[in-house]
């Protein structure tokens, strides 16, 4: 079962007087591990190196290094990590001492295990797209039977006739939520799935 982190993670350590400090966080999309990488990289360090997952996509990034020394060690060590939807990096300082290719890849991949290991992880659930529209009356306790059901309310459109909800719920409660709402209503909230795009 892939994980996600829960939130921000950094773990530091020095190896032969370099300095490595290992960011980590949870993202949703390629913008969001950019825009991270962007914020927490330091323009004073001798390398910025980084990678990410995100589903079937993934990207690394060596930033000076000798090719394969950094980005991919990290990528490997999301990887055996089980982690998924998640952006590292790691920012070194040199010392002085080269530490080889052997090296920088234990010191890179390392430190993304490290962190990622005392990281609060939280398991990623498949969850299904749906749609409903509710009354404006009702949209407070619908959105507690989603929430109540491990759902997300991922957009709210305010229409003349009350309110449609696009969502996200795990497969095995969708049957449970639907017989919420329709207890809630009357009959009157029917979950819809999403129309592929």
């Amino acid at each position: 079962m892939p994980y996600t982190l829960a939130g921000f993670c950094e773990y530091r350590e020095e190896i032969r007087k370099s300095r490595f400090i290992t960011f980590a966080a949870p993202i949703t999309s390629p913008a969001e591990a950019q825009a991270f990488i962007e914020q927490h990289s330091d323009l004073d360090a001798t390398h910025n190196c980084w990678a990410w997952k995100l589903g079937d996509q993934y990207r690394s990034n060596d930033d000076g290094e000798p090719g394969g020394t950094a980005g991919r060690p990290i990528l490997a060590a999301i990887q055996a990590q089980d982690c998924d939807q998640v952006v590292v990096l790691v920012v070194r300082w040199y010392g002085g001492i080269q530490l080889g290719t052997g090296g920088l890849a234990r010191a890179y991949g390392g430190g993304a295990n490290k962190c990622l290991q005392n990281a609060n992880k939280v398991e990623l659930i498949s969850r299904v797209a749906l749609h409903c529209m509710c009354s404006f009356a009702e949209l407070a306790l619908v959105k507690l039977r989603i929430a109540e059901c491990g759902g997300l309310v991922q957009t709210e459109e305010f229409t003349a006739n009350g309110v449609k909800l696009q969502l996200a719920v795990g497969e095995q409660h969708i049957e449970n939520l639907q017989a919420r709402l329709a207890d809630l209503s009357r009959g009157q909230i029917v979950l819809e799935c999403q129309e592929a795009p």
